[in-house]
């Protein structure tokens, strides 16, 4: 017989150990306005680990859709409030929407060290991270501008966890002006960070940029072309020609890899032809979500 205050130690025990088992997620829900670019209503919450501290929100309910600013290094939040597609207001009634500040990024609030020698990989970490703290296994993936290296990332690293992606003005080398990224990243994040983070030489960041955008001088930067031939994720670019979102890139992924799509280009001057894009892009990744 275990007696009756033996019994209360052990239930509080396995009671203690149900409870560190879970993750323990703490979001608020925000007034309009509060956090620029996003909805009344959505729900921001830090993700932590170790020295990686991660702003994140999320509004709607459904299949989860992980959602990445534009803006480069400087993907935020905030930056959804100019994008062609607020992907957090414009699907908020189809999909369980995530997004994030990314590490670094001025005008968010997402920090940690910089991480040179593998970045992509540590951006890809930190998504997953925030993924893992909110109890999301399998996914969709919206990433505009950065975010199409980004979902090259997330697809060869944890290619059972994204069930689809959408590429929208993908970030990519341009022949034309072959350190049009590195320049930029030196000459404004940089400059931009220095001044947050005086204890970040720029030894530290030159090689960041050059493990970003030098080391594989080519296509997405993020991952090979021979990766991108084997991807069978299933994906839809939406193409941009400038000098950050080449055409040629958008037309390299769309090529290679066995299961993309390709919309219409131009898309986004038109009012009908932008919205009939943004209806297919909600289109395609409800057929690809999955329980």
């Amino acid at each position: 017989m275990i007696d009756s205050n033996r019994r209360t130690v052990l239930a509080s025990g396995v009671a203690a150990a149900a409870a560190s088992a879970v993750p323990q997620v703490f979001a608020q829900a925000q007034p309009a306005g509060a956090v620029p670019g996003l909805p009344a209503g959505a729900k921001v919450g830090f993700y932590e680990k170790g020295n990686v501290r991660i702003r994140y929100a999320e509004i709607g309910s459904g299949f989860p859709l992980l959602a990445t600013p534009g803006g480069g290094l400087n993907s935020c939040m905030a930056v959804w409030a100019r994008a062609v597609i607020n992907i957090p207001e414009e699907f908020k009634s189809d999909f369980r929407v995530i997004t994030m500040d990314q590490r670094n990024a001025t005008g968010g609030e997402s920090t940690g060290p910089v991480p040179s020698d593998d970045p992509w990989s540590a951006f890809a970490d930190d998504q997953l991270g925030v993924m893992d703290h909110l109890g999301i296994d399998k996914f969709v993936f919206f990433g505009n501008c950065i975010g199409g290296p980004f979902a090259m990332k997330l697809m060869e690293r944890a290619p059972q966890r994204v069930a689809a992606a959408i590429l929208s003005q993908p970030v990519g080398h341009n022949p034309a002006k072959p350190d049009y990224m590195y320049d930029a990243g030196k000459t404004v994040w940089a400059r931009e960070l220095r001044e947050r983070r005086s204890d970040v030489s720029m030894e530290t960041i030159e090689k960041y940029l050059h493990n970003l955008y030098r080391v594989r001088p080519d296509f997405v930067y993020s991952v090979s072309r021979d990766f991108a031939k084997s991807c069978q994720t299933s994906m839809l670019v939406l193409p941009d020609d400038v000098d950050a979102h080449p055409l040629v890139t958008s037309i390299d992924v769309a090529s290679l890899c066995p299961n993309a799509e390709v919309t219409v280009f131009p898309w986004k001057e038109v009012p009908e032809l932008k919205a009939r894009t943004i209806n297919r892009a909600r289109t395609f990744l409800k057929r690809h979500q999955t329980a």
